[in-house]
């Protein structure tokens, strides 16, 4: 089976892509940072829905309340890492370990969607088993194994320099 098509169109979606999430995390957490305006801008708090919107059947309850007693980690944490994933992935600086980390959020924030068990088929709010935060996960894991910072991003310049070279090993962050 042959695929006709461009690797330039090919490029332009997954920087288009790329873009898109940045957007998604860059908005999220900086909504979050600014909550509270200028004078407070670390008011949003994740006890709220930790302690409150997980669902009872939700078999990661337990762990969802368990985060909700460490806050003053997990809410900066939250915060600090999408607005620093956004830019990662806006810029395509270390872009695979940003897509790697954006991934594992989305994953973490589906799991608290789920309102049940594996025979409920683990349905969540939006639709049975697929919501936003597993298609978000999917385009980063995507996007991280077609190597989407390398396209117009500062990992194409990182891969080249003597650092890079001399340990292969950092390509795995890069791309």
């Amino acid at each position: 089976m042959d695929f006709n098509y461009s690797e330039t169109w090919l490029a332009y979606s997954m920087l288009g892509l790329r873009v898109v999430m940045a957007w998604v995390f860059l908005q999220a957490g900086l909504a979050k940072l600014f909550e509270g305006g200028l004078a407070d801008p670390l008011a949003w708090s994740s006890v709220g829905f930790l302690q409150n919107a997980i669902a009872d059947a939700n078999p990661l309850q337990g762990l969802f309340l368990f985060f909700a007693d460490f806050a003053a980690i997990i809410d900066p944490m939250v915060v600090f890492g999408q607005i620093l994933i956004g830019l990662a992935l806006l810029f395509g600086v270390l872009f695979r370990f940003a897509a790697l980390m954006g991934a594992i959020m989305m994953s973490m924030f589906w799991t608290a969607a789920w309102q049940g068990g594996l025979m409920d088929g683990f349905p969540v709010a939006h639709g049975y088993f697929v919501d936003s935060s597993l298609v978000y996960m999917l385009i980063l894991f995507g996007l991280g194994a077609w190597g989407a910072g390398r396209i117009v991003g500062i990992d194409r310049a990182l891969e080249e320099t003597e650092l890079v070279e001399n340990a292969p090993a950092l390509r795995y962050l890069l791309g």
